[in-house]
């Protein structure tokens, strides 16, 4: 093997992205999009706030002060409902999600409980609400703590039972810190899975391939300039990523040595799958579609988006058979928790895997068979 030829190969597809201008366009701005969008939804998630709606029907002192407090706990942006008006029915003609109904001698109930030890007493607070909408099981959650804090402040009895909150990380990460690096994990395997299985089939489709026969570049150097071009493409789109997570989001993450091996693992893993794909496909079109059924679901399924522990148990079983779920457990492991045992653990995992498919890989590119 020539190391120049690796070079000169490697010249040339650099080249040939930078002249399209319109390729390079996105597949550098992609991910940032992604980044941009996603970040500016969460950003602020341990501030969002919800819209809550508030029938009050006892209209006293204390069922005022209860509102209050909803609305002072700033996790609600409350709207009052009339008295009058049917809650059901309110929900139905204006589309909210969930009304808290406030009964009918709240106050008198709350008296009794404070001044004369009648514990006994209670006051049902009624959710009406609409469970065809996703949200409210969070807005319910949220707000049983928020009444079981105002509840505890207005009767003046305090619990038995107190919780407190302790965080097995020494700082307070947020959302954007969690979603960058999966998805850096998620444009590199978009970057070397497409390009690989679109560049081969159609380099075969136009006999090229075949041609490289009869040339001096051996087909170890074509895929070695291969990898290296999608590697270098691929600390390219991670550090614009990370300047604009920095720059916009001022993120707080820890940048190692374990980044460009978590992305060179990645490459590896999915040039890997993309050669032997073109090896069952003709067309680029028909790599496209296949490239897709492979990217997609691994994509949602491998906690590059959400946390794997939302998922059903046999979807969290499955996330754990895809090579993508360890690169994103590999890099919040060393960038968010810097815990390098769970980072080589997952880099050697990954790394039997790339090393798997990258040789089916190379088996299965064949110069001859090119048409």
């Amino acid at each position: 093997m020539k190391p120049s030829v690796v070079v000169a190969n490697l010249y040339v597809k650099l080249i040939c992205v930078y002249r399209e201008k319109t390729t390079m366009f996105f597949t550098l701005s992609f991910p940032i999009i992604l980044i941009l969008l996603f970040g500016s939804i969460f950003m602020s998630q341990d501030n969002v706030n919800f819209h809550l709606c508030v029938q009050d029907l006892d209209q006293s002192k204390s069922s005022k002060d209860s509102v209050a407090a909803l609305g002072e706990s700033g996790k609600f942006k409350l709207t009052a409902v009339d008295p009058a008006v049917d809650a059901v029915q309110y929900l139905r003609e204006t589309k909210a999600t969930l009304v808290l109904v406030i009964p009918k001698g709240f106050e008198r109930s709350l008296m009794r409980r404070k001044f004369f030890k009648e514990y006994g007493e209670t006051a049902t607070l009624t959710y009406v609400y609409d469970p065809s909408s996703s949200s409210v099981p969070t807005k319910m959650a949220i707000l049983s703590g928020v009444i079981a804090g105002a509840n505890q402040e207005i009767s003046g009895i305090p619990p038995f039972i107190k919780t407190v909150q302790k965080s097995i990380l020494t700082k307070q990460y947020r959302f954007i810190e969690y979603f960058i690096p999966g998805i850096i994990a998620m444009s590199v395997m978009t970057l070397s899975l497409f390009g690989t299985a679109n560049m081969n089939t159609e380099l075969r489709q136009k006999g090229i391939i075949r041609k490289l026969s009869t040339t001096p570049i051996t087909r170890t150097e074509w895929i070695l300039s291969d990898v290296l071009y999608f590697f270098t493409i691929a600390l390219v789109t991670t550090t614009i990523m990370l300047v604009v997570s920095y720059a916009v989001f001022r993120a707080n993450l820890h940048l190692n040595l374990w980044l460009p091996a978590f992305v060179m693992l990645d490459v590896f893993a999915f040039v890997g799958i993309g050669m032997t794909l073109t090896r069952f496909v003709k067309e680029s079109q028909s790599a496209a579609a296949a490239a897709n059924a492979i990217s997609f679901p691994m994509m949602f399924l491998s906690g590059s988006f959400f946390p794997v522990e939302l998922m059903p148990g046999f979807l969290q079983t499955l996330a754990k058979t895809l090579p993508l779920y360890y690169v994103n457990e590999g890099l919040r492991a060393a960038m968010i928790f810097q815990d390098n045992a769970a980072a080589g653990h997952a880099a050697a995992i990954i790394g039997i895997f790339a090393t798997v498919v990258f040789i089916l890989g190379i088996i299965a590119t064949k110069w001859e068979e090119g048409q």
